[in-house]
């Protein structure tokens, strides 16, 4: 049978669907609830994946049978309309928000340029260069996370439209539904292949990416045709009852977190069935042509963009109780419906020029004027606007010279280089967890009286040893091959007298993280090539760390090896001991019981204690210094010492503790070693 359809069909306005509004007001409930609480509906940003079903739908739906005179004229009414549509409310939302979270947060760079890439439908592409976790805790504080999916939407519409015009769809020839749906399916079977292989090496590109996330929008396109030009399979669906459909979808909301791929494409698939079984009659499509939830589809995409940055706000001051909630949910609503009504509505359907090109200068040239006055925020006004006590962040100044191997090193290879002209030099070396020792590694290089050589790779462990993220491969293994380098130049280098002080996360690369990372995140391979357990990784390193201390103990150096720290749940958005008066009702978690992590039967440290004692004892030159006793000397873990933050996040060290409280006892532990080997 042809898939044409016939052109007396049906009207661009009979084609109105008020429970596809509804459908909407679905998924933006599913979303704002999860972001409320994801233990109420652990899947509920899975409405997001129903917006991108019911956009294919509805752009396909827009431009069947739209006249055009010429290609020019089809895309550039195309690109009118969406402007028109979407601009003019995220410009408003962008505004405001950004004066808001400068006022409460004093380094805002990260959500300011989040919500300049997002004016041009790119910020899902520097959230994904920023590696950014959508699920982290420290995403819900950029204002601008969620603008990723408009993202993916523009770069969407930026294809889609040139293949209805190629295909003849737009054009209405004879084949040209036929051509637009075999090509659309092929695509979307290309683009949902790639979904599923690239979900298992690389979750955030998977999950930011247009072409990944081509076959959700594409469905709906595919659901327009066939909808429309089989009656057979319109009489078949006729037959499937809506709500057990809506129920099924409500489900998927609840599995679990790893069957991740599963629920992306059971929604999607469940979705497009549900526009197609919804049918006048039948108790869901009395449902969603209520008025009441038609309108809330109808004003959707202002209460997405709204949603977000009122819980992103509030998570920056009162934070979100069982108490604030109702007006919190009113002032989301209040801010979506102003802006449906006073921007969205009145700037769709006006007639901004008569000329299209003038739209579209006027529209950029707003856009251009919007980021440079955000810019400027930022960089010109930095902190000036916050409305809380102002204050200096210590932060050490990295550098990329030849003295730090700048010729071989990755973005995330870190170099901070003292010279003190001595013949001893203190190397620190490590992970992130090095780096945060930067500035205490300064006071010790400059107490001691020696040189410092810090490098720092991030994720890696030092010395390397074969591991990387199934969705960071190649960037891992950069990594590595840096600190095989750094490892070579150590190996030459090593003077009589030196100190190696070894920093890491030892729970991120050898089993102890509670709530982030598991073992099946990352590739763990052995020096013959074959795959191995995290168990065996760790037995690897102790290997290696072996090998090292028998090169150093030619040279009479020392290697000092710290212990883990204890990690937090979740990163807090505000310091403990900072209290401003915006944010004193925060729910602030500053202590944690030391038992949790080494617990004589539970301990999540315990192996790692276990090996690195055996380690230390087995070795003359090895040495353990317990940073874990200095943060937790009795019972209790606290995030705060003598009025100070000792973190700076979940688990990193912040700079200013780690160079007045830490390095002093580092120091002391120095200097009681080379006491006792004298």
């Amino acid at each position: 049978m042809s898939l044409d359809i016939k052109k007396n069909n049906l009207s661009v306005k009979s084609r109105y669907r008020p429970e596809i509004d509804g459908l909407r007001a679905f998924a933006i409930v599913a979303v704002i609830i999860n972001h409320f609480n994801k233990e109420i509906l652990p899947n509920g940003y899975l409405g997001v994946d129903i917006f991108f079903v019911i956009s294919g739908y509805v752009i396909t739906s827009s431009l069947y049978q739209r006249p055009s005179k010429n290609f020019k004229d089809f895309i550039s009414g195309f690109y009118e309309r969406r402007i028109k549509r979407l601009a003019p409310a995220l410009s408003l939302f962008v505004l405001i928000i950004s004066i808001a979270i400068c006022l409460f947060n004093q380094f805002p760079g990260a959500s300011l340029w989040t919500g300049i890439t997002s004016l041009f439908g790119l910020s899902n592409l520097y959230l994904l260069k920023e590696s950014t976790d959508y699920f982290a805790h420290t995403t819900e504080l950029n204002v601008f996370a969620h603008t990723w999916s408009l993202g993916v939407e523009w770069q969407f519409y930026i294809l889609f439209p040139c293949l209805i015009w190629l295909s003849g769809f737009g054009r209405q020839t004879k084949n040209g539904t036929r051509n637009l749906f075999l090509i659309i399916l092929a695509l979307t079977i290309a683009s949902l292949i790639g979904f599923i292989f690239l979900y298992r090496l690389n979750q955030p590109a998977a999950y930011f990416l247009m072409p990944t996330r081509f076959w959700e929008m594409a469905s709906g396109c595919l659901v327009f045709i066939g909808f429309h030009q089989k009656k057979s399979i319109e009489e078949f669906l006729k037959k499937i009852p809506p709500l057990l459909v809506l129920l099924l979808i409500i489900g998927v909301m609840y599995l679990p977190k790893y069957m991740a791929t599963v629920s992306n494409i059971s929604v999607v698939a469940l979705s497009t069935l549900l526009i197609t079984s919804l049918k006048k009659g039948t108790t869901a499509y009395k449902f969603f042509t209520n008025s009441r939830v038609v309108y809330i589809g109808l004003i959707s995409y202002s209460l997405y963009l709204w949603h977000w940055g009122v819980l992103s706000i509030s998570r920056w001051t009162i934070d979100i109780h069982w108490w604030s909630v109702p007006f919190q949910i009113a002032l989301m609503f209040g801010l979506a419906v102003t802006s449906y009504q006073w921007i969205e509505t009145p700037l769709r359907k006006g007639n901004w020029f008569r000329k299209r090109w003038k739209t579209f200068v006027a529209g950029g040239g707003i856009l251009i004027s919007l980021s440079g006055g955000l810019i400027a925020l930022g960089k010109i006004l930095k902190g000036q606007v916050y409305l809380g006590e102002r204050s200096k962040t210590l932060h050490p100044k990295f550098i990329r010279s030849e003295k730090c191997l700048e010729n071989i090193m990755s973005k995330e290879t870190h170099c901070y280089f003292i010279e003190n002209n001595s013949k001893q030099t203190l190397w620190l070396l490590g992970d992130s967890h090095a780096q945060s020792l930067a500035l205490a590694g300064e006071e010790l290089a400059n107490t001691l009286g020696m040189n410092l050589k810090l490098y720092s790779v991030q994720a890696t462990t030092f010395p390397p040893v074969m591991k990387y993220r199934k969705y960071e491969k190649e960037n891992d293994l950069q990594k590595l091959d840096d600190f095989k380098f750094i490892k070579k130049e150590l190996y030459e280098q090593i003077k009589v007298g030196d100190i190696i002080l070894l920093s890491m996360r030892m729970p991120y690369h050898f089993g102890g993280t509670y709530y982030q990372y598991t073992p099946s995140d990352f590739v763990f391979i052995r020096e013959d090539g074959s795959f191995a357990s995290q168990e065996n990784h760790f037995d690897d390193w102790i290997t290696s760390i072996i090998n090292l201390a028998n090169m150093a103990q030619k040279k009479s150096a020392k290697i000092i090896i710290q212990t883990p720290i204890p990690e937090w749940q979740e990163e807090l958005n505000n310091s403990c001991t900072k209290k401003e008066w915006f944010n004193i009702l925060q729910k602030k978690n500053c202590q944690i019981e030391s038992k949790f992590f080494i617990d004589e039967e539970t301990g999540l440290y315990n192996h790692i204690f276990e090996n690195l004692n055996r380690l230390a004892s087995s070795h003359e030159n090895i040495y353990l210094f317990d940073i874990y006793r200095v943060i937790c000397p009795e019972s209790i873990c606290s995030f705060t010492e003598n009025g100070i933050d000792i973190y700076a996040d979940d688990d990193h060290l912040s700079y200013e503790w780690a160079k007045y409280y830490l390095a002093p006892k580092i120091y002391k532990f120095i200097k009681d070693i080379q006491t006792i080997d004298k």
